[in-house]
């Protein structure tokens, strides 16, 4: 990192280029011009980039080139640099750059977080009016780059998105920039040397932060360098490719990163004298190739996480179990046989606090019901957990109330989210406004009395509705709303966690429709499905950790004693491609099936320590959803773990480009009929039998890996 001293305008010369990152070919600098906006520049690229760092729309200022994008902003070209400074502290250097406008005036800093020799930054706009009248904000963009690949063409450069759906999680997919619905090639200079009007987008809206795409994806040269982006927010969010000429009338390719937008998410914020935007962080991660980026920012995740913990074997009721219908009497055999499993967390799913009829729409008060547990109360369930071994866990949904609960007429009206003072209900529910101080009390309360009274230390946070756009209750907009909502959220956990620093707390929404690093950054897992079919697991449990660090990537695995062996392993083989998330009715198994289950438990916990520095490849690339043939692997510094699934029907045989060294079997039934063969360090040889099966390979490797 170069310059280590706040810097003014006044001791910068005309072009100060401060490198974020240096390492072979591959480069990342910022350009702070005398009269121009500051900019980043990547490999390759000479002079002055034609892409500011900051874009910002607002009201009455609009677009200096028409387009429907959210760059070539009228305020972004007209930035000017003060000065920048730069400070370390615990493994970062931040950059902060200062620009200001002189019409709008507008001060905005950039604030550029990069990993201690990494190639990755986490960044964030912030923005103070300073002019003489308040000013409506559409859009301020956290990050943007200019060639993100360096000079590779637009018709060279493809796009990594992730499609994501409710049990259909994760659909990587690799397009094309130029392809028939991209970029395609418009001769800009013949028009006057205008930029595109256009772009390609991806729009996350609600709060379902991983509803419809992925937060994150990667960009990349057909040949040569990738930089992998993620939008670290648990709300509405924007990514946006497009194209821009520089001075020399040369394609540009540009990708914005931003919070909500005016266009896309009915986000509008009114900027008093005086006041000041914070927008949502962001981070970008390079190397050379799709999965190298995506290693790296692997890493960078890594270091976003605040105080992380080992990976603990958590035992869940719900999947293809009780499925929502604990009692007693069904509870206490699971307790017994998840211990005997190696479980060390047990997690009471969904139904614990109903007393009988559709507990949908009657949740909020979250006590215990009595009809359920009759005999003892919950107090005898979590006593039995602690008595196995186990520390008692609860599901929860707390930011919802359901339409039939005491909670719905005992909070005012202002505790919920309102649309023109009209609550915003959602498949019988209510949403919660955390901004309302009764909220947070009664949340509070409810957390604080279950980990006192229960003991329990484990929550999984689940959030099965969302509310569009958001509220426009004492807010500029819905967007605007609905972005203090998620802020909120975000304090209320900061809160219980402060309180209780031993909690282990599971982020679930529906499965994994708010899988971002808004929340991971903070909670301990994730759970990345609710999918039932384990046939239909293998494309999400590996296409889950191009999105999150495997040691959070909790895939269900739920055994059930009506499968045979190898229905078993292939169910536990999916659990093992990243954190182990187990269920299944293991109390009325047969003790050579249960064995089997302890075999994938014992595996996890041995490679605990892995896990947690271990960073994902795909020997066989990303998969499709109907892919027959999926391979996900964990490589660590001196042994890689390698799932394989085939879900065809006849044998079948592959060869899978892994790390040198030795390769076995490390997880499967007694009776393997897997063939693994390798010749010194080439590609190893699997030849499978007629399927569905699947199996963990190892690979001692050879030497040593840094990781």
């Amino acid at each position: 990192m170069q310059g280590s001293q706040p810097t003014t305008a006044n001791h910068r010369s005309a072009a100060t280029r401060v490198a974020l990152w240096t390492r072979g070919e591959n480069e990342l600098a910022l350009v702070l011009p005398d009269d121009a906006p500051a900019a980043l520049s990547t490999t390759g690229a000479a002079g002055t980039p034609a892409q500011p760092l900051v874009e910002i729309l607002a009201v009455g200022h609009g677009r200096a080139n028409a387009n429907t994008r959210n760059t070539a902003t009228a305020i972004g070209a007209r930035l000017r640099v003060l000065g920048h400074d730069v400070t370390s502290s615990d493994g970062w250097t931040t950059v902060r750059v200062f620009q200001s406008d002189a019409v709008s005036g507008l001060h905005v800093t950039s604030h550029l977080r990069v990993r201690e020799g990494a190639r990755s930054l986490q960044a964030w706009t912030s923005v103070r009016n300073d002019g003489p009248a308040p000013l409506v904000l559409q859009a301020v963009s956290s990050l943007v780059i200019g060639r993100p690949v360096g000079m590779a063409r637009v018709d060279e450069t493809l796009s990594l998105e992730g499609h994501s759906e409710w049990v259909g999680e994760n659909r990587w997919t690799f397009s094309g920039l130029a392809g028939q619905d991209g970029l395609v090639t418009l001769d800009l200079p013949a028009h006057q040397h205008q930029d595109a009007r256009g772009a390609r987008t991806l729009v996350s809206t609600g709060s379902w932060s991983s509803g419809r795409y992925n937060p994150s994806g990667v960009i990349l040269a057909e040949v040569g360098p990738a930089l992998a982006w993620q939008v670290e927010h648990n709300g509405a969010w924007r990514a946006e490719l497009g194209v821009r000429l520089d001075s020399s009338d040369s394609d540009v390719l540009v990708l914005g990163l931003f919070g909500p937008t005016d266009d896309d998410h009915a986000w509008t914020r009114v900027l008093g004298v005086g006041e000041s935007f914070e927008t949502v962080p962001v981070s970008v991660a390079a190397s050379d190739g799709w999965q190298e980026a995506l290693a790296e920012l692997t890493r960078h995740r890594r270091a976003l996480r605040r105080d992380p913990r080992p990976p603990v074997i958590v035992f869940n009721d719900y999947m293809n179990t009780l499925m929502g219908d604990p009692t007693t009497a069904k509870l206490l055999p699971l307790v017994d046989a998840a211990g005997r499993a190696g479980a060390e967390y047990f997690c009471i799913d969904a139904g614990w606090y109903d007393d009988g009829g559709d507990w949908w729409d009657s949740v909020g008060l979250w006590e215990p019901s009595v009809s359920r547990f009759p005999d003892g109360g919950l107090r005898r369930v979590v006593d039995a957990i602690r008595a196995a071994g186990m520390v008692p866990g609860l599901w929860l949904e707390p930011e919802v109330v359901g339409v039939r609960s005491p909670l719905a007429q005992a909070l005012p009206d202002a505790a919920f989210l309102q649309r023109h003072g009209v609550r915003i209900t959602e498949h019988g529910r209510h949403l919660l406004d955390l901004r309302h101080r009764d909220v947070v009390k009664h949340l509070d309360e409810v957390v604080d009395r279950l980990v006192e009274d229960f003991g329990v230390g484990y929550f999984k946070l689940d959030y099965n509705v969302t509310p569009g756009a958001g509220t426009d209750r004492d807010a500029d907009s819905p967007g605007d709303g609905l972005l203090q909502q998620n802020r909120a959220h975000l304090d209320w956990i900061d809160g219980v966690l402060a309180r209780h620093p031993g909690l282990v707390i599971e982020n679930c929404a529906s499965g994994a429709m708010r899988a971002d690093y808004a929340l991971l950054s903070r909670l301990d897992l994730q759970s990345t499905s609710d999918q039932q079919n384990p046939l239909l697991y293998p494309p999400i449990a590996a296409g889950a950790l191009a999105g999150i660090v495997p040691e959070q990537a909790a895939n269900w695995a739920y055994p059930q004693p009506g499968m045979t062996d190898e229905e078993i392993v292939f169910t536990l083989c999916t659990g093992l491609a990243g954190r182990l998330y187990l269920s299944g009715k293991l109390h009325d198994m047969t003790p050579e099936q249960a064995a089997l289950v302890a075999d994938g438990v014992g595996l996890a916990k041995r490679w605990t320590s892995r896990l947690v520095e271990s960073v994902p490849f795909w020997p066989l690339g990303l998969p499709t959803w109907t892919e027959p043939l999926v391979a996900s692997g964990l490589r660590g510094a001196d042994e890689s773990l390698v799932v394989v699934w085939w879900r065809g029907t006849e044998a079948t045989e592959t060869n899978l480009d892994l790390p040198a060294g030795e390769v076995d079997i490390a997880y499967g039934p007694p009776d393997d009929g897997w063939h693994v063969t390798r010749n010194g360090d080439g590609p190893v040889r699997v030849r499978i039998p007629a399927g569905p099966q699947a199996r963990v390979l190892r690979v001692r490797h050879t030497s040593k890996e840094s990781i």
